[in-house]
């Protein structure tokens, strides 16, 4: 079960497409010493999934500014990823899990059983592998990227930080 100061559930050479990578593969302790922002996506060709990751891309140097990197996974195939990026987003350019065994998504529990897709899920991971924060949400509405930087930046603050707290905002004190 994932729980918020827990290990986040390991992965290791699972095949990804990246923009500009042949064969590529990602384990999450390539992310060792950074920050992550891990999030699953139902489907490939489809409509609210791409304003997802397009919205992530476009804030990616924000997020590297503050030591954190972005991976996302669908249980598409690569082939589907590179046919459907390469077509429809090609300015993404962090990595795209392919999830063909379902068990990443089972084991960050977002994998809908019935259909073999992942539910609207948002992992963030600290710089030692611990989950700090967990979002699923229904598939008809999409994340966030604002918010994810906001909660982000809070979790790095190590401070008690309250509702529409924002960076510079003080705080209610050490967490």
């Amino acid at each position: 079960m994932i729980h918020i100061d827990q290990p986040a559930p390991d992965f290791n050479h699972v095949p990804a497409y990246q923009k500009g990578k042949t064969d590529a593969a990602v384990s999450l302790s390539d992310y060792r010493g950074k920050w992550l922002a891990f999030f699953f996506y139902p489907r490939d060709f489809t409509f609210i999934c791409p304003t997802e990751l397009k919205g992530f891309s476009n804030a990616i140097e924000t997020f590297r500014n503050i030591n954190c990197e972005v991976l996302a996974a669908s249980t598409d195939s690569t082939w589907c990823h590179k046919a459907w990026f390469e077509r429809d987003l090609p300015n993404v350019e962090y990595p795209v899990l392919a999830d063909t065994s379902l068990k990443i998504a089972r084991d960050y529990q977002v994998l809908n059983e019935e259909n073999g897709e992942a539910q609207r899920g948002l992992f963030l991971i600290d710089p030692k592998g611990i989950v700090k924060y967990v979002l699923v949400s229904a598939g008809s509405v999409g994340r966030s990227v604002a918010e994810t930087l906001r909660v982000l930046e809070a979790l790095q603050s190590g401070e008690l930080c309250p509702m529409e707290w924002k960076p510079g905002e003080q705080t209610l004190g050490k967490a």
